[in-house]
């Protein structure tokens, strides 16, 4: 590597550092508590497994997928030796945030490499800027190991399909989101029989071991979780709900059954059941649309990018919940979306970090206002949802403008 490219990459890595310990440190600045759901959920749902308690996932129904409570044991196990100098709370804290590094800076190895291309270290300023922008909220979520778990197998599926897979399958089985991209990558790969198998094998490699543990109807218990929620403020089809709260016509509630602000209004709960079918709806239709195209030949670098990143956005605009961190799960197709097919990704990835951006200010800086329907706060979360729509909408076009292959034709 000449003098040049490696300063290019001290640099890179000294902003991911700097990105990460500065979003860390917000948390503890911001309000809202934005680190809330690492030590009021998180840290008690670890203490209770490793102390003899309830497992969720095992013993009860819980609302994530089972891989999802491994990162929060590690992280328990390591805050161990900071508890006399922290706390139990600042020292979970502490453990997670390093967590949450580590396993990024693996992936942004994996991304850089030895001699990173031009379009490479696009994307890593990429992901740099969306973690600045997006906050203490791109930390202190479960969701932000997911991400790099993505990068990784994105980045391995043309080279090592079947390890990309079982890693794309391991993020799913943390958080449902990377499922998207073990479907596009289904849809656009030439080795799908090696990515099935391997897909197939972590999910019963899974099934097995929670089977073992003494789980039962708890397997899948974080799929039907999820049916039962109402609407959630944030959700994209809780817009008009919310000018309605403005207007006094709906209120805003605090459901102590999976810890979210809901709204209570005429049609809310009849919208709210509409979703999921309508999710499913939607999902089929980028799919079906993707399976043309790579029936027609499409290139590999082409169609999985908008692929992924258009049935990702699918599950945001879709969903009941609408959860802040979920703009995280938009963080891995861009990166890869940049390294496959670097000009086609300038509009989405300028759309992800106006959405980064815009999910900040909402929470946790205009959270207080936004529970109390203040106008301006609506207002904010209103532009935010708009342009998660608009996000949809450019990922079909993209999809649909992805070129076939022209058969050659040779005559004798």
């Amino acid at each position: 590597m000449n003098p040049a490219r490696t300063g290019r990459v001290v640099v890179l890595w000294c902003a991911f550092l700097l990105v990460h310990l500065v979003t860390a440190w917000t948390g503890w600045l911001y309000p809202s508590q934005p680190m809330g759901d690492v030590v009021l959920v998180y840290e008690p749902w670890a203490s209770s497994a490793l102390s003899g308690g309830a497992i969720v996932g095992v013993t009860e129904t819980w609302v994530y997928p089972q891989l999802g409570l491994v990162p929060m044991l590690v992280a328990k196990v390591a805050a161990a030796p900071l508890v006399p100098l922290l706390g139990v709370a600042g020292a979970y804290l502490v453990a997670w945030a390093v967590l949450v590094t580590a396993v990024g800076a693996l992936a942004f190895g994996v991304l850089l490499g030895r001699s990173p291309t031009r379009p490479r270290r696009a994307a890593a300023w990429f992901w740099c800027a969306a973690v600045l922008l997006l906050g203490p909220i791109a930390m202190y979520r479960l969701d932000a190991l997911t991400v790099p778990i993505a990068v990784i197998g994105g980045l391995w599926l043309a080279s090592r399909p079947a390890v990309a897979a079982a890693l794309l399958t391991v993020g799913a089985w943390i958080k449902i989101w990377p499922g998207a991209l073990v479907l596009a990558a289904l849809v656009a790969g030439r080795e799908r029989i090696r990515m099935l198998l391997a897909a197939a094998a972590v999910t019963a490699a899974v099934i097995v071991g929670l089977l073992l543990l003494g789980a039962d109807a708890e397997v899948f218990g974080f799929l039907t979780e999820q049916t039962g929620r109402g609407l959630q403020i944030e959700a994209v089809a809780a817009t008009p709900f919310l000018w309605m709260a403005v207007a006094g016509a709906a209120r805003i509630e605090y459901s102590f059954e999976i810890l979210t602000f809901q709204i209570r209004a005429s049609g809310a709960d009849a919208v709210s059941t509409a979703l999921t079918p309508l999710m499913v709806l939607v999902v089929a239709a980028v799919t079906a649309l993707a399976v043309v195209k790579a029936l027609r030949g499409a290139a590999f670098a082409r169609l999985f990018p908008p692929s992924a990143l258009t049935l990702v956005a699918a599950l945001i605009v879709t969903n009941k919940v609408g959860s802040p961190q979920f703009q995280t799960w938009l963080l891995a197709p861009l990166i890869l979306w940049i390294v496959f097919d670097g000009p086609r990704s300038r509009i989405p990835a300028v759309i992800v970090l106006a959405l980064c951006g815009l999910t900040c200010l909402i929470y946790p800086l205009a959270y207080d206002a936004l529970l109390a329907a203040e106008p301006l706060a609506v207002a904010l979360l209103t532009a935010r949802n708009l342009l998660l729509v608009v996000l949809l909408v450019v990922g079909i076009r993209a999809l649909a403008r992805v070129p076939s292959a022209r058969p050659s034709r040779t005559r004798k």
